[in-house]
């Protein structure tokens, strides 16, 4: 069923006492109930990008690892749909012809992954996230119980949309073994426009991209703590269609057109300590030149900033007042235990109190990744 776990086996610095590793929903249906008889906290791991994220938990017996959990179920070309077992890595996917058009923003990411952190990156612009790509999903909840949510169908109606509930739930509510999403033709053709430009110009040429209705599928920004930002906008479709767009975001922005994807792009920017930062897109420039590098989608106001350790709680107040004062939000997603206990890691979070019924009601032991998202939940 489980093995003793090896000194590797920790999350957020917290060591496990077994590894389990099913290789279907059925072989992870019986790990939980027996983790459940024996009153064991459980952690999912997928890929391990994540497994720094958030806080760690209060206690852990048992890592479910899904790197057994592989391999797409179902392609149906027709119908735009896949299905593929959660522990699927992004990059490993073949569709040919066609795309699931979630970014893959740390190497060796995985669906369930992905899915439970609630992650995506630059093309979220046009495509959506995961939440919105999500069409069904099967979770085993944490006293071994198969659900299923949603179906193998855009546009499935039938009971409570439940997928939206587990993603970026970090894995609270139960294990993610398949997802159905909905896919998109891959383009064709792609160019990048780049421009590098002093940061008190950015708001004024992010306004001067959005009125010229190029529909984008990306607008990106990358700016160091102090200095000069390059904004660089993403146009997909027909070759010709590229190069007319691309053209008039040349003239629009004064910047030059590439086929090559710049090294940055769809990276997360920090070293130990990384926020993630949400504002309205009039109010993404508020975030520069407050002490740390930013980077993400100038187009949805979802971006991610370094913050330097020496200082590191000054600099998260800074960046969480100015996003809160916009109408935003700013959680600290990774940083090591020093920073972890001098900052708030989530900030205000409305809802908490709904959230914690729904904890209670998913997980009344709260024996799955207990203490690892807000609250303590």
């Amino acid at each position: 069923m489980w093995s003793s776990a090896t000194g590797a086996d920790t999350v957020g610095g917290v060591p496990a006492r077994f590894v389990a590793a099913p290789a279907s929903t059925e072989e992870a249906a019986a790990v939980l109930t027996a983790a459940a008889r024996e009153n064991l906290a459980v952690v999912v791991r997928g890929g391990g990008t994540k497994l720094d994220w958030g806080v760690p938990p209060r206690r852990l017996d048992l890592i479910v690892d899904t790197g057994r959990l592989t391999g797409v179920v179902e392609h149906a070309a027709g119908d735009l749909i896949m299905v593929a077992r959660a522990g699927t890595p992004l990059a490993a996917l073949d569709l040919g012809g066609q795309q699931l058009a979630l970014d893959t923003s740390l190497p060796g990411a995985t669906i369930g992954g992905t899915v439970a952190a609630g992650t995506s990156g630059p093309r979220r612009m046009l495509y959506g996230t995961a939440r919105d790509l999500l069409i069904g999903i099967t979770v085993v909840l944490p006293d071994g119980r198969v659900t299923h949510a949603g179906g193998k169908v855009v546009k499935n109606v039938a009971g409570y949309d439940l997928g939206k509930l587990y993603t970026g739930a970090y894995g609270t509510l139960g294990l993610i073994t398949e997802c159905a999403f909905r896919l998109h033709p891959r383009p064709p053709a792609a160019a990048i426009v780049q421009r590098a430009a002093p940061a008190a110009e950015i708001g004024a040429l992010l306004a001067a991209v959005r009125a010229e209705q190029v529909v984008p599928s990306a607008v990106e920004i990358d700016a160091v703590a102090e200095g000069p930002v390059t904004l660089a906008v993403l146009v997909e479709g027909t070759a010709a269609g590229v190069r007319d767009r691309a053209t008039r975001l040349e003239k629009v922005l004064g910047g030059q057109t590439t086929e090559k994807v710049p090294g940055w792009w769809g990276r997360y920017p920090w070293g130990r300590v990384g926020m993630k930062l949400t504002v309205p897109l009039s109010r993404v420039p508020d975030l520069l030149g407050l002490g740390a590098a930013v980077r993400g989608s100038a187009g949805t106001g979802v971006l991610y900033a370094d913050v330097p350790v020496a200082g590191a709680p000054a600099v998260v107040e800074r960046l969480r007042a100015t996003a809160v004062r916009a109408g935003g939000h700013a959680v600290v997603l990774t940083a090591p235990p020093e920073v972890r206990e001098a900052v708030d890691m989530w900030g205000p979070v409305p809802g908490l109190a709904l959230m914690r019924r729904v904890k209670d009601r998913f997980d009344p032991d709260h024996r799955f990744a207990p203490g690892r998202f807000v609250g303590g939940i």
